[in-house]
Parts: structure tokens; sequence; C-alpha cells
């Protein structure tokens, strides 16, 4: 008889990550239904079959606080969601046949001996980039729209120029991190400083563009990290930074 998975255990039978679980706690999405005498979560049966619906809806493209309102049965919930989702569904088709068409024009320009042009390959990657589902699925088209038109406005070189500072900065911060420096350090408190400007030069200052981001920095912690972006100690090294 099974009395209850440790959110270690749960997390390791799921194939999810502990801060996954403990962030689903914290919103309320998926909650252990009992605790050990020394206060550790336990999930239950019920909790395993809860994440599993959890796990299959994110898996369509929704959004965690949709999830919840679908788990929860909220009234009328359900027809907004899934038209949500079918416009969502529309759009990544639509995505879908522009970079068929660019893949096919540049395989037959490859086909006549003449190779494709640097532009040529960045616009590709362009499209592609536009097509990641995890992105896809925190930020709507409107917004989507929205930061297309402010790359367009500022020119691509600006964008590229805020990409290769983040690494830098990234860079910088792990070793400040690495070495022990407190973040009331004023040098830290620059780099933090110089962080938020650059969080600002993505969302203009929008506060939608800015809690979507965050919500998929937290939801995909590790994989953000395993990409070369910032962990969850280093934003919260950041955070203490802005504190200070």
């Amino acid at each position: 008889m099974n009395h209850g998975f440790k959110v270690g255990e749960l997390a390791k039978s799921a194939g999810l990550t502990v801060r996954t679980l403990h962030h689903w706690d914290a919103i309320g999405l998926l909650s252990p239904s009992s605790r050990t005498s020394s206060g550790h979560r336990l999930y239950g049966d019920a909790d395993v079959r809860r994440l599993y619906q959890v796990v299959a809806l994110r898996d369509l493209g929704l959004p965690l606080e949709q999830i919840a309102a679908i788990l929860d049965g909220e009234p009328d919930s359900l027809g907004d969601i899934l038209a949500g989702h079918l416009a969502r569904i529309e759009a990544r088709i639509t995505g879908l046949r522009s970079l068929h068409g660019s893949v096919t024009a540049l395989l037959a320009r490859v086909g006549t001996g003449a190779p494709p042009t640097t532009p040529d390959l960045l616009e590709l990657v362009d499209e592609v980039s536009k097509m990641s589902e995890t992105f896809q699925s925190y930020f709507s088209q409107e917004q989507i729209a929205a930061l297309e038109q402010r790359r367009d406005r500022l020119g691509a070189d600006y964008f590229d120029n805020v990409r290769a500072e983040w690494g830098a900065l990234i860079t910088r911060v792990q070793s400040e991190m690495d070495a022990g420096t407190e973040p009331t350090d004023p040098k830290v408190r620059a780099l933090a400083k110089r962080w938020m400007e650059l969080l600002s030069a993505f969302d203009d200052g929008d506060s939608g563009l800015r809690e979507a981001n965050f919500r998929m920095r937290a939801e995909n912690a590790d994989d953000i990290a395993r990409a070369g972006g910032p962990s969850q100690e280093m934003i919260d090294y950041i955070q203490r930074a802005n504190q200070a």
C-alpha cells in the first residue's frame, strides 16, 4: 500500500524537478494533501492523478493559470480556454506554413548551386525562434506582435547588442557569486542595476510582458539555465542586491 510520495520521490518518478513542484504548490496548482510529522510535503494518490492532469494539459500548450481553472471547475472557463488554445494552434499553423515556404525556397536555391546568404539564414533563424512552443505558450499574439514591431523600430543591431550584453552580464554575476561577494557589495548592486535596465530593454516598461517573462522563467528555470540563461540562485542573488 502506498502511503504517499515525498516531493523528491514524486519529482524523480514524474521526470520533473523539485523546484517545479514547489512552484506549483506555491501557486496552488498542485498542493500535497498531507505532510509528514516533520512537515515535509506528502503527495497521495489523488495528488498523483491531478499531477497527470496538469502535465497532460500543459503539453497541450495551456498556461498554468488556465490549467488551474479547468481542474478547479471554474464556471464557463473551459469554452474560453479552448477558444484561446485554438487561436494559438491556428497561429502556429500559420507560422509553420511560413517556415515551410522559407525552407523550401532556400532548398531550391541550394539545388541551383547558389548558397543561402547570411541575411537568408538569419531570417530563417528568426522564424524558427518565433515558432518556439515555450515562448508562444506564455506570450499572447498581441504581445509577440508588439515585440516584433519594437524590434523593427529599434533595429536588429540593437537587440543583438542587448543579447550579447546579457551573456556577458550573466558571466560577471556568476563570477561574483563564485567569489562569495555579498549582494550588498556596490559592484554587485551596479550589476543588478544594469540587469534591470536590460529587462526594460525587453519589455519597455510593459508590466504584462514582464509578468509573462517572469512566469516563463519561473516555470522553465532548469531548461533556461541549461541553455545559458540565469539560474534561480542567480535571480535570487540579483533580487537581494536590488533590495539592498
